[in-house]
């Protein structure tokens, strides 16, 4: 059989033991089939600081193997999907370790479109999951895709509250595709491709579910979306997990309280000390991911404005003038976005540009809910 892409991103992904950025790294520098071609040397190789194993893993990729992962993807009806494909999610891209494989059953063409992620406890209350499909089934009418774990509890009734709204959903799981975990979610996995939605998974086919696997999973979900909800989480939730993820890769990360009784809900309260917004309704939500999107919050555009500014600061801009009153409208409280602009009277794109500098100085930091001054002292 002739190597294509495909074969050789998953010869990528199977060399052990060496990071996923390490491996964009290569990517970048030597080329994908380049790395695999003969002519590209052990020595220089190895110049790349490669283990003598990893080395031998990219000379000799184990070629049956990797054609017997391809077929058992076509026998359970899943796609793969490469990190150059088109098809592949742009914000995933942005996070630190983003997979260089997704095999997705469905609808693969929502990994593209604009998703919220709502997340809870599996072991949770009536009207947590009443209040998780309620959300789901009205944010799916603003044209979001509700992203979530496939879980019991919370990311269940996620899950249903989207489809009953008649509205997409992708299910990110901890398995491979030829499993449905857990297996008393095989009708809701059903359910959930009839509707054109999506399931979407890091691991090979035929990948059990192990502890460690859910993490990975975490950041895949919040990795996918502009935003996580949590709408209930204990303090030793998984949930919690998924919204560290989110502040990490600079995601909007929203709580729903509750009772200060209901142990399920200090999880959301924490978060919510930590600078997470309260959610009381979806228009919370909705103004927030407008505001992002309006915005162009991605780290390609703020790395294109940054470098536009460091160019008009080389030609002699006074770079204390052009930052100091900016910083003078971040308050050491968490200052919204939207607030820095109607204080400081500049245009949004200004904003944002001086914002990343002040960050980069130390001046400022970014949080979930917009940005915080630092003690310069």
């Amino acid at each position: 059989m002739s190597k294509t892409n495909i074969h050789y991103w998953l010869a990528l992904k199977l060399v052990s033991r060496l990071a996923i950025h390490k491996k964009l790294s290569l990517v970048d520098s030597i080329g994908l089939n380049e790395l695999f071609s003969s002519s590209f040397s052990t020595p220089s190789l190895a110049a790349y600081g490669l283990s003598t194993k990893q080395i031998a893993m990219i000379r000799s990729p184990d070629w049956n193997k990797i054609n017997a992962i391809i077929l058992a993807s076509k026998q359970c009806n899943c796609e793969i999907i490469v990190f150059d494909d088109p098809k592949y999610s742009n914000l995933l891209k942005q996070i630190y370790d983003p997979p260089l494989v997704l095999f997705v059953q469905g609808n693969a063409e929502l990994l593209q479109k604009r998703q919220l992620a709502i997340v809870g406890s599996r072991s949770s209350s009536v009207n947590g999951r009443d209040t998780a499909s309620k959300m789901a089934e009205r944010l799916v009418n603003e044209s979001i895709v509700i992203t979530s774990g496939l879980a019991i509890g919370i990311d269940a009734a996620a899950h249903k509250g989207a489809l009953k709204g008649q509205g997409k959903t992708i299910a990110v799981v901890a398995t491979g595709l030829d499993k449905v975990y857990p297996h008393r979610h095989r009708y809701l996995a059903e359910e959930i491709l009839k509707a054109e939605g999506a399931i979407v998974s890091e691991f090979i086919p035929g990948t059990l579910p192990k502890p460690g696997h859910f993490p990975r999973r975490n950041r895949l979900i919040s990795g996918l979306s502009f935003g996580v909800l949590v709408v209930e989480a204990t303090m030793k939730s998984g949930s919690l997990i998924t919204a560290r993820s989110a502040m990490e890769q600079n995601r909007d990360v929203f709580a729903i309280p509750s009772s200060i009784n209901n142990p399920q809900a200090q999880g959301c309260h924490w978060l919510i000390k930590q600078g997470a917004k309260l959610v009381t309704d979806i228009a919370d939500i909705v103004e927030e991911l407008d505001f992002s999107q309006q915005l162009g919050l991605n780290l390609s555009s703020i790395h294109e404005l940054v470098g536009d500014v460091e160019k008009k600061l080389a030609k002699s801009v006074n770079e204390d003038l052009f930052i100091e009153p900016l910083l003078a409208s971040v308050g050491y409280e968490i200052t919204p976005v939207d607030v820095v602009v109607s204080r400081s009277e500049l245009p949004i794109e200004e904003v944002l540009t001086r914002l990343t500098i002040l960050e980069l100085k130390g001046l400022v930091a970014a949080v979930p809910g917009g940005y915080l001054r630092l003690n310069s002292e």
